[in-house]
C-alpha cells in the first residue's frame, strides 16, 4: 500500500513550489474543515473566529535557521498580548518532510523551550503530513487527527490550555472521541470531507 497516497487531497508535501500565500491558504483550509469542522479540538474555532491565530511559514532549509524561526515566535508569542495573538502556527514547508525526522526535532524544539525559560508559559504541539502514533500502524486512520498540510509546531499559552479545559470538562476524553470520529468517517470520508467547502 502506498501510504503517502492516502494523504488527504489537496495536501502538498512537497512544498518547494509553495508560496507562502499557498502554505497558508491550505493550512487554514486544513483548519477550518478538518480541525475546526470536526471539532478535533473544540478551544480552536474561538482563537479562529477571532482572528487570535498567527501563521508564520518558516523559510529554514536546515536546522539551526528553523531553530531560530522557533526561538523567534515563542519570544514573540510569550511577550505579546494574548488578545492580539493567542497561539501561532510555524508551518515548515521546506524541510522534515520524514515523519522521522520531525520527531527527532522535537526533542530539540522541547529544548529550546526550557532554555528560553518559557516551560509552564507555553507548549509545543506537533501536527505533520505523515503523523504515526506509537504503537499505530502507518496507514491507521487514527493518525489522521494529527496529520497537517504541513509539518508545524503549534505554539499555545499553558494559561489558555488551562481556561479551556475549566471550559470543557470532557477534555480528557478528546483524543478518544477524535479516535472514533476518524474510525466512523474512514479514509475515503476523510479525503471527501477535506476536499468540502470550509467552515465559516
Amino acid at each position: 500500500m502506498d501510504v503517502n497516497a492516502d494523504v488527504e487531497a489537496n495536501v502538498k508535501t512537497n512544498a518547494n513550489a509553495d508560496t507562502n500565500a499557498d502554505v497558508i491558504a491550505a493550512t487554514r483550509h486544513w483548519l477550518t474543515r478538518a480541525v475546526i469542522g470536526l471539532n478535533l479540538c473544540p478551544f480552536a474555532k474561538a482563537v479562529h473566529v477571532k482572528g487570535q491565530i498567527r501563521y508564520f511559514v518558516s523559510a529554514a532549509t536546515e536546522a539551526p535557521a528553523l531553530l531560530d524561526d522557533l526561538e523567534r515566535e515563542l519570544s514573540a508569542l510569550a511577550q505579546c498580548d494574548a488578545q492580539q495573538t493567542d497561539t501561532t502556527l510555524v508551518v515548515v514547508p521546506h524541510m522534515l518532510a520524514s515523519f522521522d525526522d520531525y520527531n527527532d526535532f522535537i526533542y530539540f524544539s522541547e529544548r529550546l523551550l526550557k532554555s528560553l525559560q518559557l516551560s509552564g508559559v507555553l507548549q509545543i504541539a506537533s501536527f505533520h503530513p505523515h503523523y504515526q502514533f506509537a504503537d499505530t500502524a502507518p496507514d491507521a486512520i487514527e493518525n489522521y487527527t494529527n496529520r497537517s498540510p504541513y509539518p508545524i509546531f503549534h505554539l499555545l499559552r499553558e494559561a489558555s490550555v488551562a481556561r479551556a479545559v475549566e471550559a470543557f470538562p470532557e477534555a480528557a476524553e478528546i483524543y478518544e472521541r477524535n479516535q472514533q470520529t476518524l474510525r466512523e468517517l474512514g479514509r475515503e470520508g476523510w479525503r471527501a470531507w477535506l476536499a468540502g467547502t470550509p467552515s465559516p
